[in-house]
């Protein structure tokens, strides 16, 4: 029945500018009855990180800003729901509009430039949902007139530390005036160490919380091997592959929207970000995990990614055209598949194909 309802809201959502149709997703996700459409299957059970997750497929940062609404995301089927870009103090983001969807390419273009209530607002929600089940992780920025980036993310990890499932130091939106630079080794070094000792203090107090690295997918692989090297010294959890890119495939059929500033995501996204994976599996060797996003839109991008190297997975930007009842599709795919080669686990698929995949990035 909620399938239903999902389809025929999505024409009614696609009827507004896709700002407003977002905020309007987030309410009708709140006012959703409290009946679960995930699957339960042992064999998707995932151990990552220290945590224990009922499935790999989580809602990617980015819908669920303010986390108004992980419980409802849960619901869908989410084994995990990532909330932010959560900045220390409220800032609007960049000037309407940026928000723009790629119909015919199944994209969607943003711009929005960490609009964010700041710490306190998403803070108190998650303090009021404390003790449900469900894994939240927290994703934190930094403000874009900010003096001391890494300080704002610190401030993040201190703020978020006993509600925080895991957090995530996203460091790659391409709308914020030299954020990416924090990508680069020495940068990411000084960030990592301060973000993880603070941390580490916040543990004592807390329980130690992992922490995810979320980077950019159009990295020259030089400064893919730097972020890896530092990581894996520095000692992090996971690595996010990717954030949204700054090129725009030559596929694209949308030609004129496709011209609009931002970073591009969703099903254009798919090949050069699962080539990156896969590049990133092959050098990680092991050493943490790796969590797969952009342009999963079904069970088989979503196999894909795991094959590529993926532990964990994340979606968004296919949600605005596949609708609510996407995430129970592909646990249902993903569970077929188990059964077609009689598996026992998800694991047991995860980086075969990794070299495949990075072809000449390998």
């Amino acid at each position: 029945m909620i399938g239903f309802a999902a389809r025929l809201l999505q024409p009614l959502l696609h009827a507004l500018d896709p700002e407003t149709a977002h905020g309007a997703s987030i309410l009708a996700l709140r006012m959703m009855p409290p009946i679960t459409m995930g699957v339960a299957d042992q064999r998707l059970r995932v151990s990552a990180c220290g945590l224990d997750f009922p499935n790999p497929l989580g809602m990617a940062a980015g819908y669920d800003k303010g986390a108004e609404a992980p419980d409802a995301l849960f619901r869908l089927g989410f084994g995990f729901a990532e909330v932010g870009t959560i900045t220390p103090l409220p800032q609007p983001g960049n000037p309407k509009p940026r928000l723009f969807r790629l119909r015919q390419d199944e994209g969607v273009i943003n711009r929005l430039g960490f609009n964010s209530e700041g710490h306190a607002p998403p803070l108190a929600r998650l303090m009021a949902r404390r003790g449900r089940p469900g894994l939240v992780g927290v994703n934190v920025g930094a403000n874009k007139e900010s003096t001391d980036r890494a300080g704002d993310y610190v401030a993040g990890v201190k703020a978020f530390a006993e509600v925080a499932s895991y957090f995530t130091i996203n460091i790659s939106s391409p709308n914020t005036p030299g954020l990416r630079d924090l990508q680069q080794a020495a940068a990411l070094d000084d960030l990592l160490a301060r973000v993880l000792e603070a941390r580490d203090i916040a543990a004592q107090t807390h329980g130690r919380k992992p922490v995810f690295l979320k980077i950019a997918p159009d990295l020259a692989m030089g400064d893919l091997d730097d972020i890896i090297r530092v990581c894996a010294a520095r000692g992090i959890d996971a690595l996010i592959l990717g954030n949204t890119t700054i090129t725009r495939p030559a596929s694209l059929r949308e030609k004129a929207t496709a011209q609009e500033a931002g970073g591009l995501s969703g099903k254009p996204l798919f090949d050069l970000s699962t080539r990156m994976l896969g590049a990133a599996y092959l050098r990680v060797e092991g050493r943490f995990a790796l969590v797969g996003a952009g342009g999963i839109d079904g069970p088989d991008s979503a196999f894909a990614k795991i094959e590529a190297g993926a532990s964990l997975i994340q979606l968004y930007s296919a949600m605005v055209y596949k609708g609510a009842g996407l995430p129970g599709e592909i646990l249902r795919g993903l569970t077929a598949k188990l059964d077609q080669e009689a598996l026992a686990s998800i694991k047991d698929v995860v980086g075969r194909r990794a070299r495949d995949w990075a072809g000449d990035l390998a």
